[in-house]
């Protein structure tokens, strides 16, 4: 078997092509060895991404109308993505403009094709020890199932145990051929191969790594209970975020700091909370003109001023740009103070509040809230700090909710969440915004809760089934 090194033409690039070249490894590198596939893994550039566009279509964001703001995305074609995303439009990149391939279909789906690569080649390589390549083959396992429920997540409906086996989910691409079939697999089966993929790599994965990019077992617990939260299924994402914390439960520590920069708080390789780090596809920093992302009010009626993550992680609108002051508003900016992208992948808080979730649905207020409080007193200093209380679990499990808000703002998984909850009465709402003097509604019953595959996608491949 020849090595495919960089094996990325265009079938899943573009997701279209159904044909690639085998180019050959120069240099050092040595066809077939097994140091080629363990340095494909160390190319975060490749495996650490996540979907980027989610938060411009959360609650997280407002945009005041007419605003220099809204005047910089109209600017260029370049952005056209923003305010296409934050309306909710039927098509968030266009055939006529320039930007048409959508970067966030075409990173995910080329982490599964490095993944495959992996998954598919490593057995046949003539050196390594068998535990070696097991735990290659576990790692691009781990990543290939974190894309794939980035990709469900994205293009697809919000799972429902009663349609799931018939919502179109998204193409499971599991080996690399000349040619396949593209088209859209149900939903089950994409939440399926997930679970399948991470259950297969648990017993290789290391329990530690040199840094948060590399899979191990409480990564690999961690999506699999964010895997399991996002089906519904509270028991076992409970269960899954326990084994999580079993191998890491560190918080950082907000309570005493008064600003942040990268020499007193730990950059995403190596922050303790990240259990696999991920990053916002192809955008990286989104703290710039325009594509700042300005907190909402509904954001703001639950993460107070004197909330650390307030103070340490958001700006006013003078730091953005002197010409957003005008508007006001307070932004998202943990990511340009410490000048990387923001973590999207599992974490320690996260697995807190699945668990907090957990407790709240199964009528255990006290528990959800004692979950709750061990994650805020983290986030407080001393004198602000204030235990919450629930007076039943359906308080508890709206408090829970809020504080997801709270903890995971402009990080993608508001986005998730609103998904997952718009059938829920209590959680159920009406979303309005104005873009251009133009009033644009997110209705909880309509189709706009799926983000469009691109034209272009569809046009390459007409066998893909295209969102309502």
């Amino acid at each position: 078997m020849q090595y495919r090194s960089y094996l990325l033409l265009l079938l899943l690039l573009s997701m279209g092509c159904k044909k690639y070249v085998d180019i050959k490894t120069q240099g050092t590198l040595v066809p077939g060895q097994l140091q080629n596939y363990r340095l494909l893994l160390n190319n975060s550039s490749n495996f650490e991404v996540s979907p980027a566009i989610t938060d411009y279509a959360s609650d997280d964001v407002q945009y005041v109308d007419g605003s220099a703001q809204q005047q910089g995305m109209l600017s260029s074609d370049y952005y056209g993505w923003l305010p296409r995303t934050y309306s909710w439009q039927a098509v968030v990149y266009p055939l006529t403009g320039f930007y048409y391939q959508d970067p966030n279909w075409s990173f995910l789906y080329n982490t599964v094709t490095y993944a495959n690569v992996i998954i598919q080649e490593v057995p046949g390589v003539p050196d390594g020890t068998a535990d070696q390549k097991n735990e290659l083959i576990a790692e691009a396992l781990v990543h290939r199932a974190d894309a794939y429920l980035g990709l469900v997540n994205t293009y697809a409906k919000p799972y429902a145990s009663a349609s799931a086996a018939t919502d179109p989910g998204v193409p499971l691409i599991l080996k690399e051929t000349t040619t396949q079939s593209l088209v859209r697999n149900p939903v089950a089966e994409v939440y399926q191969q997930v679970l399948t993929d991470l259950r297969a790599a648990l017993p290789a994965l290391p329990v530690v790594q040199a840094y948060n990019m590399f899979p191990t077992k409480a990564a690999a617990y961690g999506v699999m209970a964010r895997c399991f939260l996002y089906m519904n299924r509270y028991d076992s994402a409970n269960r899954y975020a326990d084994s999580a914390l079993s191998y890491r439960s560190t918080l950082n520590d907000l309570s005493t700091l008064s600003t942040i920069t990268y020499s007193n708080y730990p950059l995403r390789k190596s922050d303790p909370e990240i259990l696999l780090s991920k990053v916002v596809a192809s955008y990286g920093i989104s703290a710039y003109t325009p594509t700042a992302m300005r907190l909402s009010d509904t954001l703001l009626s639950v993460l107070k001023p004197n909330d650390q993550r307030y103070v340490l992680f958001t700006a006013g609108a003078s730091t953005i740009s002197s010409l957003y002051v005008a508007a006001g508003g307070r932004y998202f900016y943990k990511d340009r103070e410490l000048g990387e992208a923001r973590n999207t992948g599992v974490s320690v808080p996260e697995m807190m509040l699945i668990k907090a979730e957990y407790y709240a649905r199964t009528g255990d207020a006290a528990s959800a809230m004692a979950w709750v409080n061990k994650l805020r007193v983290r986030r407080f200093t001393a004198a602000n700090y204030v235990a919450l209380s629930a007076v039943d679990a359906d308080d508890a499990l709206v408090k829970v909710i809020q504080e997801r808000e709270c903890e995971f703002f402009c990080r993608m998984l508001r986005w998730w969440d609103m998904r997952r909850l718009k059938s829920e009465s209590r959680f159920q709402r009406t979303v309005t915004r104005v873009f251009g003097g133009v009033t644009y509604t997110l209705d909880p019953s309509g189709n706009r809760y799926v983000l469009p595959i691109s034209p272009y996608n569809l046009k390459l491949n007409p066998e893909i089934q295209p969102n309502p």
